[in-house]
């Protein structure tokens, strides 16, 4: 299984939609975290001029991981733009190699 870095950058005008929708987003994301494919996170630039989120995910292609992503109530809804790149960390792999899998955080 491979990493992949997943950036979104939220759609103009989405605020409120997301905020409505946010519970189901964090619900898709803790499955996603709870069956190991999702490593890491996180808002980016939260109060910033362009919010958005990084997240770090486990699959076995780039299509599995648009695959995966493409089903987040943010995206089903198109609050997000998203980009999926393939991820080869040269500098604390070993940090993400402890880091917990599913049923064991």
């Amino acid at each position: 299984m491979s990493l992949f870095a997943v950036t979104y950058d939220y759609t103009d005008g989405s605020d409120a939609g997301r905020d409505e929708h946010r519970p189901l987003h964090l619900e898709f994301l803790t499955g996603l975290f709870d069956s190991g494919r999702l490593v890491v996170s996180g808002p980016t630039d939260a109060t910033g001029p362009r919010p958005g989120a990084l997240l770090i995910v486990r699959a076995d292609s780039p299509e599995q991981a648009e695959e995966m992503m493409s089903q987040d109530p943010f995206a089903l809804r198109g609050f997000v733009q998203r980009t999926v790149k393939a991820w080869d960390p040269k500098f604390g792999a070993d940090r993400l190699a402890g880091a917990p899998a599913a049923g064991k955080n």
